[in-house]
């Protein structure tokens, strides 16, 4: 009898969704962690993340959007000079490719496909992150770059994207 429950419950495992994951994001710069710009709710389907932002105050235009290596937002020193969020490390990378590339690639795992932002600075369209687990996201960061990303390493390093604009710690 005690074998018949157990594998009972064994077998309804898969069945169990992981939790949705709620992380705050705030404005980043080289004087550390700023304003709440609002949240990215993630949830675990069978295709992968779908990270849905509810986001305000960006930039109209297409951004670049990464996992981060450490949950840490916080500004960093390089090279004798203060870089917001550079205490996320670079791009969640556990293969370690060291390439930049596509979200259902072979680059960095923590690849995103760009986060889009209306003409009012609304972020709210989802994306999907094909190769990720809910997993994978314990102990990394969000993060929102200034400018686009065209998923090389050429013509420019990481998509060509530029700073840390907003972060947020999962």
């Amino acid at each position: 009898m005690k074998t018949k429950i157990i594998f009972s419950l064994l077998s309804a495992l898969p069945l169990i969704a992981a939790a949705d994951v709620t992380v705050n994001m705030n404005q980043v710069s080289e004087a550390g962690v700023g304003t709440k710009l609002g949240q990215v709710l993630v949830s675990e389907s069978k295709y992968g993340l779908v990270f849905t932002p509810a986001l305000t105050g960006l930039t109209p235009g297409l951004h670049g959007f990464h996992v981060h290596q450490n949950a840490d937002c916080s500004a960093k020193e390089k090279d004798g000079k203060l870089v917001a969020a550079l205490g996320a490390g670079g791009h969640y990378d556990p293969e370690n490719s060291n390439r930049h590339g596509t979200p259902w690639g072979d680059g960095h795992a923590g690849d995103l496909p760009p986060l889009y932002v209306d003409a009012s600075g609304n972020a709210n369209q989802p994306v999907l992150a094909p190769r990720l687990k809910m997993a994978d996201l314990k102990g990394r960061s969000l993060m929102i770059h200034v400018g686009g990303d065209n998923h090389s390493d050429h013509p420019a390093m990481l998509g060509g994207g530029g700073a840390r604009l907003v972060c947020g710690a999962s």
